[in-house]
């Protein structure tokens, strides 16, 4: 029998790990063994806020994402892979926790509120990945995943995170059957963010960029609430097709050995030459007497 040799590393990986080190089991399936789909699933989380009004409400007053939606995304995105990837109570980590919390110190909305816009960078990225991904995240991963969200809720003053992935689950689909329904200000943050990922794309398939996103989606709800087209069948058997080649083509390759994300390295167009810390979030946001973290080379 042909062994898989992508299996066999990730599940070598994995044996290796410590049981109790979970931050670096999360780091591994992000970085390494689950890379793009990881990646893919953080960025429906981010489109998934805009479906709720009362966060999109507050996310169109800010004016970041309607102003400079290309920054904000990829500003996101950097946060979330720089915790990840140097750790929580690492120099970096502490800086993007103390840039969270002043982005977040005079916004307005519930705990839920926050607790859910926490929680979409959980279970998104998950069952997403338990769907589509060449192989599902292990219980080990999913464990190791709810407790890095926990401690940066914890350091994020946001209380009572589930202990468990179930739990979160739990409070993820009942927040959303109760919040989940359309609003301008949703219609609007999308709209200006979809050109963001169409920019990404190579030009033929760019027209094809919103439908391609509900194809993703395959939640009529949510597509509706967010002011996008509904993907027809034909869409979402094409993706199904693609996603399936795809995977039986990663399963015969080795496991990658480059991260998927290094701190301060170029990336995006939009930090061709890569970034300091103090480029990431909004103008002035950290005061000046803010200490920078050493930076890596």
């Amino acid at each position: 029998m042909r062994t898989n040799p992508s299996l066999a590393a990730s599940t070598r990986s994995l044996t290796n790990a410590a049981s109790d080190d979970w931050e670096a089991t999360y780091r591994q399936m992000v970085l390494y063994d689950l890379a793009a789909d990881i990646e893919l699933g953080f960025f429906l989380a981010y489109y998934r806020n805009f479906a709720i009004p009362s966060i999109a409400a507050t996310l169109q007053r800010n004016g970041e994402i309607i102003e400079r939606p290309m920054k904000r995304s990829y500003d996101t995105a950097i946060v979330t892979y720089e915790l990840i990837t140097s750790g929580l109570n690492s120099d970096r980590g502490h800086h993007m926790i103390r840039l969270l919390n002043h982005a977040h110190r005079h916004v307005p909305g519930s705990h839920d509120d926050f607790l859910y816009v926490l929680l979409t960078l959980l279970v998104v990225p998950i069952r997403w990945a338990r769907t589509h991904a060449w192989r599902a995240p292990t219980p080990a991963e999913e464990t190791a995943a709810t407790r890095f969200y926990r401690e940066l809720g914890t350091r994020m003053s946001i209380h009572s995170f589930p202990t468990t992935l179930q739990e979160a689950e739990k409070f993820f689909d009942s927040y959303e059957r109760d919040n989940i329904t359309y609003s301008p200000a949703g219609a609007q943050l999308m709209a200006g963010t979809v050109q963001v990922l169409k920019s990404r794309l190579p030009a033929p398939v760019r027209p094809l960029t919103k439908m391609m996103l509900t194809a993703i989606f395959d939640d009529d709800r949510l597509t509706d609430a967010l002011g996008l087209p509904r993907a027809t069948r034909l869409t979402k058997a094409t993706l199904g097709t693609v996603l399936k080649a795809r995977n039986v083509i990663h399963r015969r390759r080795p496991m990658r050995t480059a991260p998927h994300f290094v701190p301060g390295q170029a990336g995006s167009s939009l930090y061709p030459n890569g970034y300091r810390l103090d480029d990431i979030g909004p103008e002035n946001i950290m005061k000046p007497t803010t200490r920078q973290p050493k930076e890596s080379s």
